[in-house]
């Protein structure tokens, strides 16, 4: 991995290296080391990780965790998650030592304007994440400079050609499992012994919010399950901008 050097959150500071600079360096870098690249080019107090807390997030819980659990975590809080997904959060957070998690809501004004009766989900769900996910994830990110998720190319569609490090139009974009394999998330899982989400057991491979998430059944790829039977594949907050 090239050496990338660090740059502070001062104002002071020289220029940020280029999307393209970061992405050639990190290109084939492990998680571990586009998560501590990210960290020394624009330090903790500017780098959050956007969680779900969903079936494989653990993996990259555990990689951050590794390299600073301090680092700011986000969690957005749509009011349609699972109770499960809620417990497993708090089970990660005591498990991988995570000191800095963040749950991040929708503005109750908006949901009061916009969707007074919780039925937006059916009508209109990408109205349904914009103002559940989209909006409140611009909201928490203001104060960042780069963040990470844990999308990889194995998930295909929209992801299938993600680079290690992009522009999301106000700040640096890192996707350090962007490389990985399905195998190699399950061998984290295995040498950490990382717990699994409580919905997995029982035929959910990926799980979102409760009126958009389905069972997947033998054969189906692991995203079948999110809007299930709709031409809609991703929430938003990867195909907009959320500056």
């Amino acid at each position: 991995m090239n050496t990338i050097a660090s740059q502070g959150p001062s104002s002071s500071a020289p220029a940020l290296p280029s999307v393209e600079e970061l992405d050639h360096a990190l290109r084939d870098a492990s998680p571990g080391e586009v998560v501590a690249a990210a960290l020394k080019v624009v330090g903790r107090e500017q780098l959050a990780v956007v969680s779900s807390f969903g079936t494989e997030s653990a993996a990259l819980l555990k990689v951050v965790a590794d390299v600073d659990p301090a680092i700011p975590v986000v969690f957005l809080d749509t009011g349609w998650l699972f109770e499960e997904t809620l417990a497993y959060r708090d089970t990660l957070i005591a498990t991988l030592g995570l000191t800095d998690v963040r749950s991040i809501s929708p503005l109750e004004e908006t949901l009061t304007r916009e969707d007074p009766d919780r039925d937006l989900w059916f009508s209109n769900p990408d109205a349904c994440c914009r103002i559940r996910k989209v909006e409140p994830l611009a909201r928490a990110l203001k104060p960042f400079a780069a963040w990470i998720n844990g999308r990889k190319r194995f998930q295909g569609g929209v992801r299938a050609e993600i680079p290690v490090v992009e522009d999301d139009g106000a700040r640096l974009k890192f996707n350090p499992f962007a490389n990985v394999s399905r195998e190699d998330i399950e061998a984290i899982y295995a040498r950490a012994k990382l717990p699994q989400h409580p919905l997995v057991a029982s035929g959910f491979l990926s799980v979102g919010c409760m009126p958009c998430t389905s069972r997947t059944v033998e054969g189906e790829d692991a995203r079948a399950g999110r809007w299930r039977g709709r031409a809609k594949t991703e929430c938003g907050i990867h195909t907009m901008k959320v500056s």
